[in-house]
């Protein structure tokens, strides 16, 4: 009963920030980018929790409960990837989506800086958007649902819809500000959740009892579960590696570095962002690595490896404080949720509603045509998300994938290169789409087995890179457009 009690009361704060997001919700600029007035620590917090999703409290700890240590260095590379965004990306993309024409979006922004392909490149562009968020999405119902399922021991389509329900209600209402006001709590929840689990483990076995009970497991299962390297090929460390060329393509994550009030909030950010980081992450790979230590000294079954960090909680904690850790899962799961939705409602009403049906509709009725869509893009992935069997890792691999190597590229040469054309741009994001959705299924057909366990990520990231290069030099830019750029550069330069 208690943990009902501190679940219910965690839901009224949210929605209660939802709705007072709603009162201080203007204008449709507000509602998508919170009118790029967030400070650093809310920047740090909400670009921290949108991120990680309920991968990190289930898919994390379950990969490393099954494999051990080989599975961590999916977090090396995600902080190293994190790091490098904020450095190269975030204070650039800032000022480059305010001088090309105030851009609230990645279509809008890449449509405004390749003018010449303009309305393909929005439409392809918000495509890929759909697509990936869409299955990006479904992980985070199917996490909710998973998470309600263990708590209130109900049936999984019923799980779905509250887990879900959840979330769409605040976003709904509140938009960017209820979001990233949302994600600070969330953030900090999440932190302390990650931190205390761990340490609760080590008060009730010593080193020597961890210690023992791995090894007993390691007998019986043949993994060596202390060793970063079992079972792990070099193929397997570079694409766990690889994850972190995942960022610099997140529309969710990018789009609080265009949210935020200045370039130097984003450098206060990225010191604690990156902290905050490095912390959840080490407490979520010790929540696996302990927890299976902790259920094999106890000689507790555990059926569903990735209900890990939530079976833990039940056994170590009071009711009233496993109410308060496991609200942490809730957090993972609506941030990220919440950021994926608005990026997706973003895509509909600002590049295809407002840029191809009603050029002058209000901001007033893109706000509303944004709530409906919010709605829509949830429905679908409930529908996606309604097989009890799917996996959260294996969802979010997908959609980051897409997202990296589409994205990835054409940012980073976008804010460097002046002589990149709009034709290579749009080659280049088509290209690391194809490839990201062909990979595997190509890699199997042609018996190169070994070869399509590579992350999909890596093929796709390299063949766009070499298509928007290479095609530029047989599709020179514009002066005017390379002016554009110079001006941009500029200004960043003033600014910093």
């Amino acid at each position: 009963m208690q943990i009902y009690i501190t679940f219910s009361l965690y839901l009224m704060v949210i929605l209660g920030i939802g709705i007072y997001a709603y009162r201080s919700t203007q204008n449709f600029d507000d509602y998508i980018l919170g009118g790029r007035k967030m400070g650093s620590f809310v920047t740090a917090m909400s670009a921290g929790a949108s991120d990680m999703s309920g991968w990190l409290l289930m898919g994390l700890p379950g990969a490393i409960f099954i494999s051990g240590l080989s599975k961590a260095w999916i977090a090396v590379g995600l902080v190293i990837g994190a790091y490098f965004n904020y450095r190269i990306v975030a204070g650039r993309l800032r000022i480059f989506t305010e001088n090309y024409n105030n851009a609230l979006t990645l279509p809008e922004f890449f449509a405004q800086r390749f003018p010449h392909q303009k309305k393909t490149l929005k439409i392809i562009s918000s495509s890929i958007i759909l697509f990936f968020f869409t299955i990006y999405c479904a992980s985070g119902v199917v996490a909710g649902a998973k998470l309600f399922q263990s708590l209130l021991g109900m049936d999984y389509g019923t799980a779905l819809w509250l887990g879900a329900f959840a979330t769409i209600i605040y976003t709904f209402i509140g938009g960017y500000l209820a979001v990233s006001w949302s994600d600070t709590i969330q953030a900090s929840l999440m932190f302390f959740a990650l931190l205390l689990a761990p340490i609760m483990v080590l008060v009730n076995l010593s080193w020597s009892e961890i210690s023992v009970a791995l090894t007993a497991k390691s007998q019986i299962t043949h993994v060596p579960y202390s060793h970063w390297l079992h079972n792990v090929s070099g193929i397997g460390v570079i694409s766990a590696l690889a994850w972190g060329l995942g960022y610099f393509g997140q529309p969710h994550i990018l789009a609080r570095f265009m949210a935020a009030d200045s370039v130097q909030s984003l450098q206060n950010a990225r010191k604690i962002g990156i902290t905050w980081m490095i912390l959840c992450l080490g407490g979520a790979v010790s929540v696996g690595y302990f927890g299976l230590a902790y259920f094999t000294a106890e000689n507790i079954p555990l059926e569903h490896p990735e209900t890990v960090f939530i079976e833990l909680s039940k056994f170590l904690f009071n009711p009233w404080v496993a109410g308060v850790v496991l609200s942490a899962i809730l957090a993972a799961v609506m941030s990220t949720l919440s950021a994926q939705l608005l990026m997706s409602s973003a895509a509909i009403t600002e590049d295809f509603y407002k840029g191809f049906l009603r050029k002058n509709a209000s901001s007033a009725e893109l706000v509303w045509i944004g709530r409906a869509m919010v709605l829509l893009i949830a429905l679908i992935a409930i529908w996606i998300a309604q097989d009890p069997d799917s996996k959260v890792m294996g969802l979010v691999s997908y959609a980051w994938a897409g997202f990296g190597s589409a994205f990835g590229p054409i940012i980073i040469i976008s804010l460097f290169n002046r002589n990149i054309s709009s034709k290579a741009a749009l080659f280049g994001m088509l290209g690391g789409a194809i490839t990201v959705v062909a990979w595997k299924p190509l890699m199997e057909y042609w018996g190169w087995v070994d070869i399509a366990h590579l992350y999909e990520i890596i093929p796709g990231f390299l063949v766009c890179s070499s298509i928007a290069v290479t095609s530029s030099i047989f599709h020179p830019v514009d002066e005017d457009v390379a002016k554009k750029f110079d001006h941009a550069v500029a200004e960043f330069n003033r600014r910093t």
